[in-house]
């Protein structure tokens, strides 16, 4: 029976890129004047198992490239030639070709051939000179296997590998592959059944996934073979009980378990690792930008084994799952609604019944809900290459800082702030940290200090993008916004003139590079933030550096909402942007000839908009005096909402008005209350947008 292998084409894709962007992180940390053992295992590892899942898919052009990066990483971890800046550089560059290579079988993109090739022969003189320093210090290749120190085969471990009868293709294909593992020798038995004799310093675990790719593991038998022999009794292992190694996936196969367990593992160093593990979340990563990485803290390093916790599951699957979810809860805030005119004492164990099931159903919610969230690093990881390459390209140096990685955001809320966070980071290395001269002569270290951070407050995320560099000039600021004519003053607070920056077309840069000075980005990050209900403030000193925070929801699937009643219609106020609500006097209202009204608020003058006018629907009141009006805010204005009446607050399930009819002015979605109705979620920005025109037709008209 034939496979269409084509179905498994999407694993491999994701696993490769997951394999890529770990080797990158690993490349952008090694410590290259001593690198970690460790760090080199696990970048060849990640480079032979995209090599092998390739050939198996038979994508040949990505297995040439990543066989020629695996064996110059060979050399190098196995200590036939020292690490450089160059090595690094190449290897970066590859990781680049790999991701076009499959960019290029995955959607069709193109793939630049020059660029390949010129990656090939870079690999290929660094590999050639590697062979020439091996050769100048008098080493002899061994027969079958790429030379190894004597010292690192004395201190290996022996494994003895039987084969099943086949073709002999594959018994030289599997000896080449075992070779990069170590010293390898090869018997042939009476029933013409090969045994390799393998002695090498890798794990039981990197033996098998290499076997696997050439031969079904099933007919594999593998013992490990002790110094004494005759004392200690052979460890037999069958290949389907493998040790799954920390690497997962091995190309796309899911290395299998194995019954081996090692027992001399210690209580301390069992604690050592669960230690290590619980710190992570506040384990500050640190890479420098100038050919010279810093190598990461020892708690940072990851165990070298761990059981794999996770399954790839489609986000389709999850927003469905989602979906039934929310209208789970609209279904038991029906049940509790009509339950609660019900006698207390009559249906006693009815109304505790449907309390456990409210109780329940929230906790079900949150569940679910925690399965959308995602890591920063999934957005943390894509930046210290770029500001290595960037820092390189403006000859600045730069550290560049992550912490709070662990810290996690709603999947599509990472998705969308990407672009936003890499316009800021950009800036900062382009505009905010100075050249190594200026900092120097202003008494700071030549690399400046770039930080990256997140973290949770409340029910939000605030991410912050903080340099130490020369911080924001003012006067610069003000004397481009008045040229501009933006309505300034010399006597604007700080935090008000650092805003200007966010103002369209706006750029303080006295030249146009390809980095940035074209005055295109900063208003749309601003746009892109405030669309997702976040907020960006800007702190800044001249001299001392710049932070930009950007506070955002967890998520936008739910949310903490005011229901306001206005006629016979309910409408959703989102929590966040509600300051208070007052009925105020008949003498706090004035109007004003042509703009509308105006309602005043503790000294404080803000514009009425009467939501039964934009709305055009029949209110109950007109009179802000017999109504409420509702105090928001949202980007430092504030309006009075004029209403009929509050109804309460209440968590609502978010649903997309676009998709399910189309977009509406003034309204952000829609949710189904208890009763089953359907209510309009205001869109805040949009109101306070809208306050000026309010004498213009109204929106549904």
């Amino acid at each position: 029976m034939t496979v269409d292998m084509s179905q498994f084409y999407q694993v491999f894709f994701d696993e490769a890129e997951e394999l890529l962007a770990e080797k990158e992180k690993l490349l952008l940390a090694v410590d290259v004047s001593a690198p970690d053992s460790e760090d080199l295992n696990a970048i060849f590892r990640a480079a032979h198992s995209i090599k092998g899942g390739a050939a198996t898919f038979g994508f040949t052009d990505i297995t040439e490239v990543t066989h020629m990066l695996e064996s110059l990483l060979d050399r190098i971890r196995k200590g036939e030639m020292a690490l450089t800046a160059e090595h690094v550089d190449a290897f970066l560059a590859a990781k680049d070709i790999l991701k076009m290579q499959m960019d290029g079988h995955r959607h069709g993109a193109s793939v630049d051939q020059d660029a390949v090739s010129s990656v090939c022969l870079r690999l290929q003189a660094l590999s050639q000179d590697s062979s020439a320093q091996a050769m100048s210090l008098g080493e002899q290749p061994v027969s079958g296997a790429v030379p190894v120190q004597p010292e690192t085969a004395a201190a290996g471990r022996s494994f003895r590998i039987e084969l099943p009868e086949v073709p002999q293709k594959d018994v030289d294909a599997l000896a080449a592959e075992l070779g990069l593992l170590g010293v390898i020798n090869q018997t042939v038995l009476d029933n013409k059944r090969s045994v390799f004799s393998l002695v090498t310093s890798e794990k039981l675990d990197d033996i098998i996934a290499i076997c696997s790719f050439v031969l079904d593991p099933d007919d594999l038998k593998i013992t490990e073979e002790t110094a004494a022999a005759s004392s200690q009794p052979e460890v037999e292992a069958s290949v389907s009980t493998a040790t799954q190694g920390s690497e997962p996936g091995y190309g796309f196969f899911e290395p299998l378990k194995s019954v081996i367990e090692k027992k001399s593992t210690s209580a301390a160093e069992q604690a050592v690792a669960a230690a290590v593990q619980a710190g992570q979340q506040g384990t500050e990563s640190h890479v420098s930008v100038e050919g010279k990485p810093f190598g990461r803290r020892a708690a940072d390093k990851q165990p070298a084994t761990q059981e794999s916790s996770s399954i790839r599951v489609g986000i389709e699957k999850v927003d469905q799952l989602i979906n039934l979810v929310g209208e789970l809860v609209i279904t038991q805030a029906m049940i509790e609604q009509r339950t609660g005119a019900l006698d207390p004492i009559l249906h006693e164990r009815l109304l505790n019944s449907v309390g456990q099931l409210t109780r329940n159903t929230r906790d079900l919610q949150e569940a679910v809900m925690s399965i959308r969230m995602m890591p920063m690093d999934y957005v943390f990881s894509r930046f210290p290459r770029m500001v290595r390459d960037l820092a390189a390209k403006l000859g600045k140096k730069v550290e560049f800082v992550t912490r709070g990685a662990a810290t996690e955001l709603d999947k599509g809320l990472i998705e969308r702030i990407v672009d936003p966070l890499t316009h800021l980071v950009r800036n900062s290395v382009d505009h905010g940290i100075e050249m190594p001269e200026a900092r120097r002569s202003a008494g700071k270290e030549e690399a400046g200090k770039l930080i990256l951070a997140a973290a949770h407050q409340g029910g939000n995320i605030v991410i912050e993008v903080s340099d130490d560099g020369g911080g924001l000039n003012r006067d610069r600021i003000l004397a481009k916004a008045k040229q501009q004519g933006l309505p300034v003053s010399d006597t604007m607070p700080d935090s008000e003139v650092w805003q200007l920056i966010f103002a369209p077309g706006f750029s303080t840069a006295e030249a146009v590079t390809d980095v940035s000075g074209r005055g295109v980005g900063m208003d749309v990050v601003k746009r892109n933030i405030m669309a997702m209900g976040g907020t960006v403030e800007i702190r800044s000193a001249k001299g001392y550096g710049t932070t930009i925070a950007i506070s955002l929801p967890l998520t936008l699937a739910i949310l903490d909402g005011m229901s306001v009643k206005i006629g016979e219609e309910v409408y959703i106020l989102p929590l966040g942007y509600v300051i208070e609500s007052l009925q105020p006097t008949v003498a706090d209202v004035k109007e004003i000839a042509g703009q509308g009204r105006v309602v005043k608020v503790r000294e404080e003058y803000l514009p009425l908009i009467p939501l039964h006018k934009i709305f055009d629907i029949e209110p109950r009141f007109t009179e802000p005096s017999q109504g409420i009006v509702v105090i928001l805010e949202s980007d430092g204005k504030k309006a009075a909402l004029l209403v009929d009446s509050l109804v309460g607050q209440q968590q609502v399930v978010v649903k997309n008005l676009e998709s399910n009819f189309r977009k509406v002015a003034g309204i952000s979605g829609a949710t189904i209350l208890g009763d089953g109705g359907v209510s309009l979620i205001l869109d805040v920005a949009a109101l306070l947008r809208s306050s000026r025109q309010l004498n213009a037709a109204p929106i549904f008209s």
